[in-house]
């Protein structure tokens, strides 16, 4: 049930004056996949879904199946920290045709490791699509540990792999070892062919917004056995990737779209404007980078 090798796309969200803009959305999702983009991610962190309502969420999810018209798998995500709350948004999105879910860790409430199985286990028996388990603790607050994944594994045969963005590259080894069939992907646009050289399956990557090709390539490159040539790419990359978090994701790689006139840099509370200093830094990265 592997949904793909190499690089997806964490897709933004673009507003203008408040609502979604759907013309610059549709724009992007061609320029993803002109640029070879292996998957596009929707409605994750870099998509500000935690400020969407109901209604955005469904009509978003509608309008990217629809548009990528099955050209590239379309991942969508459906977590929260309610469990029946993610198994209604989870049939909605296997029902308007996604071909997988993500679906992040419980934030706030959290729960215990016994609670993650419980939690994953129950919305996996309520729908067929492969799901991926989205490990960022930085944001929830909530480390699954690969002990847990295993037993997620091989309870839930429609659970397939992860997002690791963890940072831990300690604990991203042992949940490669203790889990040989898990589809792994980088959640951190650094880790990239570190993960890859452990058996990782590609990345979920929020600088892939101003760079798809060049994130596809790296992974390709990869698979390809030019190590050399990924580990070049991971290196030269360095100044846009860090460049992309040098304030909350998204506001930067939204600074850095509008700047790239690929979308309104509009971003909504809780999430506010880069500072200057912070602007001006970013601009100077894309005109060293001749992206400017």
């Amino acid at each position: 049930m592997s949904i793909f090798t190499g690089s997806a796309v964490a897709l933004i969200t673009p507003f203008h004056n408040g609502a979604i803009d759907y013309k610059a959305l549709g724009t992007i999702i061609e320029l993803q996949i002109a640029a070879g983009s292996d998957a596009i991610v929707a409605l994750g962190t870099t998509a500000e879904a935690s400020t969407l309502s109901n209604e955005e969420r469904e009509e978003l999810t509608r309008f990217i199946v629809e548009r990528v018209s099955n050209r590239i798998p379309v991942i969508v995500g459906t977590g929260g920290n309610n469990t029946e709350e993610v198994i209604e948004r989870s049939r909605f999105a296997e029902a308007v045709g996604a071909d997988g879910l993500l679906i992040v860790t419980p934030y706030y409430n959290k729960t215990t490791q016994d609670g993650l199985v419980a939690h994953y286990c129950a919305i996996a028996e309520q729908v067929r699509s492969p799901i991926l388990v989205y490990n960022v603790p930085s944001r929830t607050g909530l480390n699954i540990l690969p002990e847990t994944m295993k037993k997620l594994m091989d309870n839930c045969d429609n659970i397939v792999g992860i997002k690791e963005a963890s940072g831990n590259i300690e604990q991203i080894v042992k949940l490669a070892a203790l889990c040989p069939n898990c589809d792994l992907y980088s959640g951190n646009d650094d880790h990239v062919v570190p993960i890859l050289s452990i058996g990782g399956k590609g990345v979920i990557s929020t600088v892939a917004n101003i760079i798809p090709e060049v994130m596809h390539l790296m992974c390709k490159a990869f698979f390809d056995g030019d190590v050399a040539e990924a580990r070049r790419l991971q290196l030269a990359l360095l100044p846009l990737q860090q460049a992309a978090f040098c304030e909350v994701n998204p506001i930067p790689i939204k600074t850095m779209m509008g700047l790239l006139k690929l979308c309104d840099p509009e971003v909504r509370l809780p999430l506010v404007k880069p500072s200057l200093e912070h602007y001006a830094y970013m601009e100077e990265v894309l005109r060293d980078a001749e992206m400017l």
